[in-house]
């Protein structure tokens, strides 16, 4: 019985880590979200539509996270709460990736699947997110320079 406490006690300890890692989001309601944050966002989107919003902590720092649908494309914009946008992402056609970055994609990933395509913007620098599904059935976002440099990669859990 001790031993099961104990071992019961420390997965619970090693868990605790994990938790602090991930990124604190609560919901927003669209009145709710800040002026300087809703002013920033129309002022670059001004036809945009504002769908959604969302408070989380990154890097010790309150950031909001809006989504908008900007004619027939979604768009999340990372703002702080005094309106300085820190991050774009612009969901795209997999056919409007930059050549290099598709050619990179096929020699990488040959037969794969894209799910997603997006056009990241963070500051001056410019990058691509693709989430694909590989020849095996895996799941993974690629994230490439616009020169078809892989940045990062992040295996995804399949939602079901």
């Amino acid at each position: 019985m001790f031993r099961g406490i104990v071992i019961l006690s420390v997965c619970a300890l090693l868990s605790v880590p994990s938790l602090a890692v991930r990124a604190d989001e609560e919901k927003v309601p669209l009145k709710d979200l800040p002026k300087a944050v809703a002013d920033a966002v129309k002022k670059k989107f001004p036809k945009a539509k504002v769908v959604s919003a969302s408070k989380e902590i990154e890097d010790k720092k309150t950031v909001y996270e809006v989504t908008i649908k900007d004619g027939a494309q979604n768009v999340q914009v990372t703002a702080t709460p005094e309106g300085e946008i820190t991050e774009v992402e612009k969901e795209i056609a997999a056919k409007d990736l930059p050549k290099e970055v598709t050619e990179a994609l096929d020699e990488k990933y040959p037969k794969a699947t894209i799910k997603k395509a997006e056009e990241v913007t963070k500051g001056k620098e410019l990058s691509y997110e693709v989430l694909l599904v590989t020849k095996d059935k895996k799941t993974v976002e690629v994230k490439f320079d616009p020169k078809g440099k892989v940045l990062a990669l992040e295996d995804k859990e399949v939602k079901k």
